[in-house]
């Protein structure tokens, strides 16, 4: 999702409109892969919709984002839910992935933040989650995908063109789909361990893992 500045306090309901509402359930289904004290980076964390997810299974989260006003939303949800010991939000791009330690973090997570990201950034960024993952640790991203069928694209194009104007119109929130993520991701010398998508294919949720997990 590439979200205007203008309109941070929106986003959250954009992506809602967008997605036809299936963003809620994939971040439940997907945060189930984290455990109590878990290690946990939310690249591209937005108001927070994974990161406070993970800190209610109980795990310890490290929040990064690019955008202040964003992070400013997401930080008086921390106060308001009271769980600013397990939860720190720090305003930082991918670029700067580098500054954590090797093997730092048991789980990676990304909701509708690589569909933001330039080709050399997404590269860049899948060696960073390698380095800085756990050996058994896991890598989970939701984000919106190009289907491989001609069909599927030009039926999703018509049932999206409506939503992506009504949703510009009320929270200035567009979208850009990830064409060859899945590819990207084996060739950096991590492994999709499931994936789970809908009908149409444009809508993907992988868990990752790296290749030499044990």
């Amino acid at each position: 999702m590439k979200v205007l500045e203008s309109a941070p306090h929106r986003y959250d309901k954009g992506i809602k409109i967008l997605t036809l509402g299936k963003i809620d359930k994939a971040y439940d289904r997907v945060i189930e892969n984290i455990k109590k004290h878990d290690n946990v980076l939310d690249i591209g964390c937005g108001t927070g919709m994974l990161s406070f997810r993970a800190v209610i299974k109980g795990a310890t989260v490290i929040g990064i984002d690019i955008n202040p006003e964003m992070l400013e939303i997401a930080e008086k949800r921390t106060e308001e839910l009271k769980v600013e010991e397990k939860i720190k939000f720090l305003e930082m791009g991918v670029a700067e992935l580098d500054r954590f330690e090797n093997e730092s973090f048991e789980v990676v997570v990304s909701g509708l933040c690589f569909s933001e990201l330039s080709d050399d950034e997404i590269s860049y960024t899948l060696h960073q989650i390698k380095r800085i993952l756990h050996t058994e640790g896991k890598f989970l991203l939701v984000d919106e995908t190009r289907s491989k069928s001609i069909v599927k694209r030009i039926v999703n194009l018509f049932l999206r063109v409506p939503l992506i104007i009504l949703t510009y119109i009320l929270t200035q929130t567009t979208s850009r789909a990830l064409k060859n993520i899945e590819k990207e991701i084996e060739e950096t010398g991590l492994k999709i361990q499931s994936r789970k998508s809908n009908f149409l294919d444009n809508f993907v949720e992988l868990v990752i893992v790296r290749k030499d997990m044990k």
